[in-house]
């Protein structure tokens, strides 16, 4: 299992964090993507993916920090972009929901985020809610450049999953399609071709039922797993090995195997 979406700087992991790593590797899990908020939580991700070898960072700033963030600020997590286990330009995007930031400042953030993705030729990890219109018009701008990446913790309709799709991005599915009466997130999962899913946890958030209102972790993704298998009528073990093997291509988690000294490529 590849959980393609964590956030194990949260501070309520502070008291546990390496156990609760460990248990999730016991559990199965073999890659964690941890993205980054903002310039401190991105070096957090960093840290944690020189620690623990099935972490992997993410680095990015989050559309709730746009009005703090200035070009040192995007500096910076290009210099960050470049340690080793960096594997994408994430958590980006456009939140219209709690409008923490400027909208037409959250917009100029994440053009500049897609572009320097483009230019780094990484992927990104999209944030987005209540923006998808203009977070498409962002991303069709940006073709040219071979932008990929995850629509994270998808929320939106078949109509939207559609667009996304016909961008070649990928749908990340987390705990709330095993929400009761959660109807359009199964709906997008049975749209949604197996190539094109990505499974995961947003933990400490979103914990799926019968945990909802907990703190969440990378050992729940067996229950996500579960319900897709449901949804799409198929085993369980074809859903866990679609779901880590379109991870695996999209992040470009294969280059990091273990290979004779001199011969790891970035």
């Amino acid at each position: 299992m590849i959980d393609s979406h964590a956030h194990y700087d949260d501070g309520r992991f502070d008291a546990d964090r390496d156990d609760i790593i460990r248990k999730a590797v016991e559990a199965g899990v073999t890659h964690i993507i941890n993205p980054g908020c903002d310039v401190e939580s991105s070096k957090q991700a960093i840290a944690l993916s020189k620690k623990h070898p099935e972490v992997f960072a993410a680095v990015g700033v989050h559309p709730h920090e746009a009005s703090s963030c200035d070009e040192k600020t995007l500096s910076r997590i290009e210099i960050l972009s470049g340690e080793e286990k960096v594997v994408a330009i994430g958590e980006i995007g456009l939140d219209y929901h709690y409008d923490f930031s400027p909208r037409e400042i959250q917009k100029e953030l994440f053009s500049k985020q897609v572009s320097l993705a483009g230019k780094l030729r990484l992927p990104i990890i999209i944030h987005n809610r209540e923006s998808h219109q203009d977070v498409l018009d962002i991303v069709k701008a940006f073709r040219s450049d071979n932008i990929t990446g995850v629509f994270h913790c998808f929320s939106g309709s078949v109509e939207m999953a559609r667009e996304v799709l016909n961008l070649g991005f990928y749908i990340g599915i987390g705990g709330s399609v095993t929400f009761k009466n959660a109807r359009r997130p199964a709906e997008v999962v049975e749209y949604t071709p197996m190539d094109r899913l990505l499974i995961e946890t947003d933990c400490p958030y979103l914990a799926p039922e019968p945990f909802r209102g907990r703190r969440n972790w990378s050992g729940y993704l067996n229950y996500i797993i579960d319900r897709i298998a449901d949804i799409k009528g198929i085993e369980y073990n074809e859903v866990e090995r679609k779901t880590s093997d379109n991870a695996r291509l999209l992040f470009g988690l294969d280059r990091f195997l273990k290979q004779p000294e001199g011969m790891l490529e970035r």
